[in-house]
């Protein structure tokens, strides 16, 4: 049997920790080295978004400066290297941190985590297959571009433009599990929330507004989830009895 979380010195906490930063800094170099060697691939999927402009406008995105093409290989091979590494992160994250909590937090934890890797592909996907080809199409119409006019789409800012709009939906689709938890810990109520609803849908609209490109299309499409998506995180609660403020504990 191994030592308990609670009579480890403070040093052997330290020494963990760094050893477990190591093991994560090895994985994330191994995951970028093997990004950077199947970057071929990694660049079609997120350029194929794109592919869209041949046939709207007969061309595709440009390089401005002679060294953009080797700075996005590298940042796109550690962000994709980062990603495909990140179960060796979490693993750690747990490792040192599960032996501190109660059986019921660790319960909740796992559970969440699970959820939110659903969510996590849901989110990402939905972006990937759905909204982006959209909001490319809508932004790039002829409603926006006068006839006779050229566009110029710089490669650097549109591939990371799509990198950037995927993961901030990943995030977006996170905030139910954050509710939900908030729920379970007592710390919010379903009644509450309920009351709320009204001010979370005009929030879920500015959040998007603020993910998305300025069209009310995309803006529309990631709003619409994230509302349904409170509104399970409601039903689930209920279902479950998390959240009982004060006054339903009677």
């Amino acid at each position: 049997m191994g030592q308990g979380r609670d009579e480890m010195s403070l040093l052997e906490h330290i020494t963990e920790l760094r050893t477990r930063i190591l093991v994560s800094l090895v994985a994330l170099v191994i995951g970028a080295g093997a990004c950077l060697y199947f970057y071929d691939q990694i660049f079609s999927f997120f350029f194929e978004p794109f592919s869209v402009l041949e046939e709207i406008l007969g061309q595709t995105l440009f390089i401005s400066y002679i060294y953009e093409g080797f700075l996005i290989k590298i940042k796109l091979s550690l962000i994709a290297g980062l990603v495909i590494s990140s179960p060796v992160h979490l693993f750690n994250i747990l490792a040192f941190v599960f032996p501190a909590l109660t059986r019921k937090e660790r319960w909740i934890i796992g559970l969440c985590l699970v959820v939110a890797v659903v969510l996590s592909f849901l989110g990402f996907f939905y972006g990937y297959f759905y909204i982006v080809p959209i909001s490319i199409r809508f932004l790039t119409g002829s409603g926006f571009i006068p006839e006779g006019v050229g566009m110029l789409l710089n490669f650097d800012k549109n591939i990371f433009y799509v990198l950037r709009f995927l993961m901030g939906g990943v995030l977006l689709f996170q905030l139910p599990i954050v509710l939900e938890v908030l729920m379970i810990m007592n710390l919010i109520s379903r009644r509450a929330l309920l009351k709320a609803s009204r001010f979370v849908i005009l929030g879920a609209f500015l959040i998007s507004a603020l993910f998305t490109p300025p069209d009310f299309v995309s803006q529309i499409a990631i709003a619409v989830p994230l509302i349904v998506l409170y509104f399970i995180a409601l039903l689930i609660a209920f279902i479950f009895r998390f959240g009982k403020g004060a006054e339903e504990d009677v």
